[in-house]
């Protein structure tokens, strides 16, 4: 009788009313599995990431310190700032740009790279404190918008594939061609894809999170996965690239083309992931429009200007968030989940990176074909609505970048919409984007 008299909001746990979990239908045990199944997902990008920057002459040791922790401040942010279930953490793309482009073949120090991305999160910021990169999402067509998950989706499907050695680029003609089925990194994806959908298709709770761990046993006894030597090690310290960073350097005229190459493609690679993401965890109005979209748009911003002062470019919300949505994550609940597990890695690094590609590989094909679904919902019998869609996804395919594709897909929306007459059906906001988006497609295919 007395507990009736108690406040509900009392009786209620902490993380019941900081991530209102009951409101968004879902429950700490979904949201802890789900962040963990984001992170076994995300997790060979502590492997990826560091190498590549490493490749431009930065200290691997560091920038795998660095990596860790920017995974961890930008999820922790994500979790309590936005309450959205993105982890945060650094791009390939970004770390491409930084590692091979400018510091590699362009012969541009890595400092002043890491300048580079600095200012670009700087412009993020300054562009969401204006609230101007919701009005450019709010300008994007219904159409585009409900294309996204399927542009994102081949994306992510054939990321899995090229992981898994399924799929590879043929050196002499460039193509993408099939991989060695029979290779020992291709059972064991192919392998761990079967458990997945075996699994899935009984309505298996963590089903993805039991199929990456199968797959990574299994690929033991098959030479895949290679066990540690140790599994506990202090992290390396940051000192040879902490703060090392060449702001004023990275303002010459001549680093423009590269600050709107990094700038453009980390927009829309962002925007499409937030809006692909959101909607796999049913976040999205009926306008296909998240709520409050400033709120991970500022994180991410925060995190990509932060980043390189550590040592990394490039951090945004990840599609590997998606492996999060589709195993039900929700709220910023399974940001904290994630953030916990990559905190752990600081020690534990060696037991993390036994986890092989084709073991992830699997929740990245599964997940990205699930993306698909979103075409049925675009009019495709509408030709000047459904053709920037298709094209859209075709670009994605061709420049392997999304955050192209989404680009590309809008500059084709302009065109065809004008070309048949219908102009008029183009957003202001498109007609005022459509110069810097023309650009962006120059530099790129020159540089």
């Amino acid at each position: 009788m007395a507990d009736n008299t108690i406040p509900t909001a009392c009786r209620e746990s902490w993380l019941e009313r900081r991530f209102a979990l009951r409101a968004r239908g879902t429950t700490v045990r979904t949201e802890c599995l789900a962040g963990i199944t984001g992170f076994l997902a995300a997790a060979y990008l502590l492997v990826v990431i560091p190498g590549l920057l490493a490749a431009g002459g930065m200290d691997k040791g560091a920038v795998t310190t660095g990596t860790i922790l920017v995974f961890v401040a930008g999820s922790l942010l994500m979790a309590f700032y936005a309450n959205l279930p993105f982890i945060v953490g650094p791009g390939i793309g970004g770390s491409v740009l930084v590692g091979i482009t400018l510091a590699g073949s362009e012969g541009i120090g890595w400092p002043i790279g890491l300048g580079i991305a600095c200012w670009s999160g700087i412009l993020f910021f300054l562009l969401t404190k204006f609230g101007l990169r919701e009005v450019v999402t709010r300008s994007v067509p219904q159409s585009i918008k409900l294309g996204l998950t399927a542009s994102i989706g081949l994306f992510v499907a054939l990321l899995g594939f090229r992981n898994a050695g399924l799929v590879m680029a043929n050196a002499k003609t460039s193509a993408l061609m099939l991989g060695d089925f029979l290779s020992p990194g291709a059972l064991v994806a192919l392998c761990g894809l079967f458990v997945a959908i075996a699994l899935q298709a009984r309505r298996v709770p963590g089903a993805i999170l039991w199929a990456i761990l199968l797959a990574t046993l299994v690929g033991i006894p098959a030479g895949v996965t290679r066990l540690p030597d140790h599994v506990i090690d202090f992290p390396h310290p940051l000192t040879p690239v902490l703060g090392k960073i060449d702001l004023l350097g990275a303002l010459n005229i001549a680093f423009l083309p590269f600050l709107f190459i990094f700038f453009a493609s980390e927009f829309f690679s962002t925007m499409g992931t937030t809006l692909a993401v959101g909607g796999e965890a049913g976040l999205l109005d009926k306008e296909g429009n998240m709520p409050q979209i400033n709120r991970p748009f500022m994180v991410d911003s925060i995190a990509a200007a932060v980043g390189p002062w550590l040592g990394i470019p490039a951090a945004t919300a990840l599609i590997e968030s998606s492996a999060a949505a589709e195993a039900g994550g929700k709220t910023g609940l399974t940001a904290l989940a994630a953030a916990a597990m990559f905190l752990l890695m600081l020690l534990f690094t060696p037991l993390a990176l036994t986890i092989p590609k084709a073991a992830t590989a699997p929740a990245l094909i599964l997940i990205g074909l699930n993306m698909f679904s979103g075409l049925r919902k675009v009019d495709l019998a509408n030709f000047t609505d459904g053709l920037p869609v298709l094209m859209m996804v075709m670009v994605t395919l061709i420049a392997n970048s999304f955050g192209t594709g989404i680009a590309g897909g809008l500059l084709f929306y302009i065109m065809i919409k004008t070309v048949a007459g219908k102009w008029r059906e183009v957003p202001a906001g498109l007609w005022i984007i459509a110069v810097p988006l023309v650009y962006y497609f120059a530099t790129l295919v020159r540089h």
